[in-house]
């Protein structure tokens, strides 16, 4: 059991050190996230035809709500 509070507080420091920093070593910032995702999500529009998917299925749905 003693060998067990060591290794918390040494992983505790750790997170202490991180935090000085204003970010938790595994989050980014929403705008960081976007800029990463936003490339690959055109790749797979252009790729496989998304854009067109999506104007069919809007239009089904409004036809369907008698639009």
């Amino acid at each position: 059991m003693a060998d067990t509070a060591s290794r918390t507080m040494i992983r505790t420091r750790g997170r202490k050190a991180s935090a000085s920093f204003g970010a938790r070593p595994g989050q980014r910032h929403p705008l960081v996230a976007t800029a990463m995702v936003l490339p690959l999500a055109a790749l797979l529009v252009v790729v496989f035809g998304g854009w067109e998917a999506v104007v069919t299925q809007a239009s089904s749905v409004g036809v369907m709500l008698g639009r």
